[in-house]
C-alpha cells in the first residue's frame, strides 16, 4: 500500500533555527546545498553567517568569489567565512601553550613547547581546534546574526567533531575535580600550619573552593571553569532542536545511502536533532534515451531503498542539472527551488 513520504519543510527550518549545520559524503553537493540555502534565508530576510570547515574549500567555487579565514559580504545580509582547519590547529596550539606559560616553570616550558610540537601530529588535535574556534564563533554570532549555517567537512570528520563537545566537557571537569582536590589538600595542610586559622563554613561553596588557592592555582582553575562552561553551552546548543538542526545531502547511489545511514544512527545516539535529508542529482523519469533510462531505473531502485532505510526522516528530492551550479544567479534559482513546498511523495 502507497504511504506518504515526509516532505522537508526549508522554510520552516529557515524561519526558527539559530544553526543549520550541513553535511554528507564528499562530492554530494553538501557545499552547494548550504550555500543555496543561506542566501535563500539571507533573501527572506535574516542576517545569515556561511560558515565551511571543509579543507577542500568549495565554498568559494561556489559563489565565484574569494572568500578565506576572514569574514567576506558574499550578498546583502549574507556573510561568508571559510576556516582553514591547519591553521586553526597551529593558532590553537599556539593559545593553549600561551595560557599555559602562566602557570608553568621554565623548565616545564620547555617539556610543554615539545609536548605540543608532537600534538600538531596527533588524532583529535585538529577538531579539537575546530570546535574551540567554532564555539567562539557561535556564541559571537548570536549578536549579529539571525542564523548560522555551518557547510561541515566530509561525514566521518563531522561526527568526530560533533561528538567532542560532550568528550571535551567531560576531560575538562576531571581536570577540574583534580585541580581542586590538589587545592583543597594544600589548604587543609597549611590549616595545620601553626598560626593558620580554618575558613569560616558560612562562605558559599564556590567561595570556599577559591579561597584556599594560590594565584597560579585559582588561574589555571578560572581557565578550566571557562572553558568547561563554554563546552556545555554549545553541547546543549547542538542538542536543542528549537535552535539546531542537521540536514544531510546525499545523492540516491549505494555508497552515500549506507554512509549517511550510519552517520544519522551516530548523530541521534549523540543527541544531534537530524532534520532531514535533501536528495540531490536525481534523474528525469520521463526521457527517449535507454541509457538514461536505465539510470533512471536503478536509480528508482536507490529511492526505494532510502525510503526504507531513512524512511522517517523528511526529505527533498532536487533534480539533476543541465549545467554545474555557480555562482549568485544559479545559487539564487537553487534556493528558491528549495523554498518551494513540493508535493507529497508516495511509496
Amino acid at each position: 500500500m502507497p504511504r506518504t513520504m515526509p516532505e522537508l519543510d526549508v522554510p520552516a527550518l529557515i524561519q526558527h533555527h539559530r544553526l543549520l549545520l550541513v553535511g554528507g559524503k564528499g562530492g554530494v553537493g553538501k557545499t552547494t546545498m548550504a550555500s543555496a540555502l543561506a542566501l535563500a534565508a539571507a533573501q527572506q530576510g535574516k542576517r545569515v553567517l556561511l560558515v565551511s570547515t571543509d579543507p577542500a574549500h568549495s565554498l568559494a567555487d561556489a559563489f565565484d568569489l574569494p572568500i578565506g579565514g576572514r569574514e567576506v559580504t558574499l550578498a546583502e545580509r549574507l556573510t561568508g567565512l571559510e576556516i582553514d582547519p591547519d591553521l586553526e590547529t597551529e593558532a590553537y596550539l599556539e593559545r593553549v601553550t600561551e595560557q599555559m606559560r602562566k602557570f608553568t616553570s621554565p623548565d616545564q616550558m620547555r617539556e610543554l613547547s615539545r609536548q605540543m610540537r608532537l600534538t600538531r601530529q596527533s588524532p583529535g588535535a585538529q577538531e579539537a581546534a575546530l570546535l574551540e574556534r567554532l564555539t567562539r564563533l557561535l556564541e559571537a554570532a548570536r549578536e549579529r546574526f539571525d542564523l548560522v549555517v555551518l557547510d561541515t567537512a566530509p561525514t566521518g570528520h563531522t561526527l568526530r567533531l560533533l561528538s567532542l563537545p560532550e568528550i571535551m566537557a567531560a576531560w575538562t571537569d576531571g581536570l577540574l575535580r583534580h585541580n581542586e582536590r590538589a587545592a583543597q589538600l594544600g589548604k587543609v595542610l597549611g590549616h595545620l600550619t601553626p598560626g593558620k586559622d580554618l575558613d569560616s563554613p558560612l562562605g558559599s561553596p564556590q567561595q570556599d573552593a577559591l579561597a584556599g588557592m594560590d594565584a597560579r592555582t585559582r588561574g589555571l582553575t578560572d581557565t578550566l571553569r571557562q572553558r568547561q562552561n563554554l563546552f556545555h553551552r554549545t553541547r546543549r546548543l547542538l542538542m536543542d532542536p528549537a535552535q539546531t538542526a542537521f540536514l544531510f545531502v546525499m545523492t540516491p547511489e549505494r555508497l552515500p545511502i549506507l554512509e549517511t545511514e550510519r552517520a544519522v544512527s551516530s548523530l541521534r545516539a549523540h543527541e544531534v536533532p537530524v532534520a532531514g535529508i535533501i536528495i540531490n542529482r536525481v534523474l528525469p523519469q520521463d526521457t527517449d534515451s535507454r541509457f538514461l533510462h536505465a539510470r533512471g531505473q536503478r536509480q528508482q531502485r536507490h529511492l526505494e531503498d532510502i525510503d526504507q532505510r531513512l524512511g522517517d526522516l523528511p526529505r527533498r528530492q532536487i533534480a539533476l542539472m543541465e549545467d554545474d551550479i555557480q555562482g549568485m544567479a544559479a545559487l539564487s534559482a537553487l534556493g528558491e527551488q528549495l523554498l518551494v513546498p513540493a508535493t507529497p511523495q508516495s511509496a
